[in-house]
């Protein structure tokens, strides 16, 4: 069986829940696919979350899924590319490479998303804070410790109640039960990718 790790990140800034957690939690009450998942969540802390990453992956998982809220945005987002580098433009790691592609197939699964009529698609760019992180880092550790674990980032829309908290911004949001619907759909495309 496809051993996968999921991370989420808790609640931060204005936000006293986070989508990607929520939808992290929903997934775990009824999923019975084709992989055995691990959940982990991570702080809104860049050095707390690279530690926490650093020791989790030692387990050398065969996928590792990490999931961030995404405010403003309306579908599922499937980030292909971590950069190396902070929100202050300076390097996450110094003389590592200045970027990883997933090597997971985020286009199968947009199209696997798309099918079930859940708004989606595949970016390039997941922004330069932690989000970002994850995705580098995850990819950055399984490469420089020989480990076979593939990695990818999804970004998950606000929940409708956090939406209805901020009214005059209207903000797009997507169900929970979508978006966890979302992130089985896509464990179970990555793991029968082998």
């Amino acid at each position: 069986m496809t051993r996968v790790l999921i991370t989420a990140f808790e609640p931060y800034d204005r936000w006293p829940e986070n989508s990607s957690w929520s939808a992290l939690v929903d997934l775990t009450n009824w999923y019975d696919g084709v992989a055995e998942i691990t959940t982990r969540r991570y702080a809104v802390d860049l050095t707390r979350m690279s530690q926490n990453l650093r020791k989790d992956l030692q387990e050398d998982y065969d996928i590792a899924i990490h999931l961030g809220q995404s405010p403003g945005h309306p579908l599922i987002k499937l980030e292909a590319v971590g950069l190396n580098v902070r929100s202050d433009g300076s390097p996450l790691v110094p003389g590592a490479p200045e970027a990883y592609r997933s090597s997971l197939p985020l286009g199968r699964a947009c199209k696997k998303l798309l099918d079930a009529g859940i708004p989606s698609e595949v970016s390039h760019h997941a922004g330069t804070y932690l989000c970002n992180a994850a995705l580098f880092l995850s990819q950055h550790y399984a490469q420089s410790f020989g480990m076979k674990t593939r990695s990818a980032f999804v970004h998950i829309p606000l929940a409708p109640a956090q939406a209805a908290q901020n009214p005059d911004a209207r903000l797009p949001s997507m169900s929970t039960p979508m978006s966890s619907a979302a992130i089985a759909i896509i464990v179970d495309q990555f793991a029968m990718a082998g």
